[in-house]
């Protein structure tokens, strides 16, 4: 693949409903999906992971129920995502086994991805399902989501899922192959724009409406979801992905507006932690674990001399020495009472502790930024 992919850890497709399911006959374009299993096949054979966030299963499903062309109301919609996701779930999980792939369903509400433990199991097993080779196929559960939880279109779930696992792009395949001056199909004058360094209020002022008449989102939710994944150290890719292999189109150079984020994934999580958390509470650890920290390792319960506070799994806390000098924030992988019983033990013993096989480290390298010298 080109150099739009050159260099991604983790790579994010959202893929629109328009694209998945013909609006005439209401049907999976499945030869269309096996193009797309195959462009993921390739990037992971690059060494790249990929999270899949798909739309199609309402408009599959209304079609399985026999409803009728135009609105549907919520309960309509509900069920047609209950039918259409079966479908939508078998058609990708038989294509990606073509590759030798699993395919792994993973459906999440708003609540997922904003209630801290939610968001740290959801998280903890995509971590693992990329870890293990899987490809996860996500889509907004919309079975049990209300107006008032919904995501709103799939665009916006693509970019909290892309921010939550600090992926390095995140591309919105759609009926659109970038973003314009104005409205291409209303102005003969509007221009391409290739590429965005910030999101501007002239840039937003360019958003249009859909064109597909299948999904939900428009160009608006595309630079919302832009703004998300952004800020989350994620470059975002809006293209055209209609034509066969899409993933491979976008290598070859096919039009695309890239919107460029000025920090790493690491790096914005990193400052997220150290300047926008409200610390719940406090490890004093000795010099030995300052001396890890600062060689870039994780916290070890070994290191730990004192707990204090009382927080929960997922908070942030302060990392201080015993002199009380900060020296790092991080999160934390256990609870304030679970912490107290392991600290100063070898995470060898922390099963036979516990009665449960948790995290060897009690902050990950990944989840902790220095704060003092």
């Amino acid at each position: 693949m080109s150099d739009l992919f050159a260099g991604a850890r983790l790579i994010v497709v959202k893929v629109g409903s328009a694209l998945l399911v013909d609006r005439n006959a209401g049907e999976l374009r499945r030869a269309w999906l096996e193009s797309l299993c195959a462009d993921v096949a390739a990037l992971k054979a690059n060494g790249a992971q990929v999270i899949l966030v798909s739309s199609g299963s309402i408009a599959l499903g209304r079609r399985l129920l026999k409803l009728p062309a135009g609105a549907l109301r919520l309960e309509e919609s509900q069920a047609s995502a209950a039918a259409g996701q079966v479908r939508l779930a078998e058609a990708y999980a038989d294509i990606l086994a073509g590759h030798g792939l699993v395919a792994a369903q993973v459906l999440l509400t708003f609540g997922d991805t904003e209630e801290r433990r939610r968001y740290l199991n959801a998280r903890a097993t995509l971590g693992t399902l990329l870890d293990l080779g899987a490809v996860p196929v996500i889509n907004e559960n919309d079975t049990v989501a209300t107006a008032e939880i919904k995501f709103g279109d799939n665009d916006r779930l693509g970019a909290r899922v892309a921010s939550m696992m600090g992926a390095d792009r995140l591309l919105l395949l759609s009926d659109v192959d970038g973003l314009y001056t104005a409205n291409p199909d209303q102005d003969a004058n509007a221009q391409h724009i290739p590429e965005v360094v910030a999101i501007t209020p002239e840039i937003e002022a360019m958003a249009g409406d859909s064109i597909s008449g299948v999904g939900r989102g428009g160009m608006a939710s595309k630079l919302i979801a832009a703004k998300i994944a952004m800020g989350a150290g994620c470059d975002v890719i809006i293209a055209k992905g209609e034509a066969l292999n899409p993933l491979a189109g976008l290598a070859a150079g096919a039009r695309h507006t890239r919107f460029r984020a000025s920090v790493t994934p690491a790096a914005a999580r990193k400052r997220w932690i150290a300047g926008v958390l409200r610390p719940e509470g406090a490890l004093v650890i000795d010099e030995g674990a300052v001396k890890a920290l600062q060689d870039g390792k994780s916290l070890l319960p070994a290191g730990i001399r004192q707990v204090d506070g009382r927080f929960e799994r997922g908070d942030a806390v302060l990392v201080r020495t015993r002199d009380g000098r900060e020296v790092a924030r991080g999160l934390v992988a256990y609870s304030a009472e679970d912490a107290e019983r392991i600290a100063g033990k070898r995470s060898l013993e922390i099963e036979a502790i516990l009665g449960y096989r948790g995290r060897d480290e009690m902050i990950h390298r990944d989840d902790l930024t220095l704060t003092g010298t």
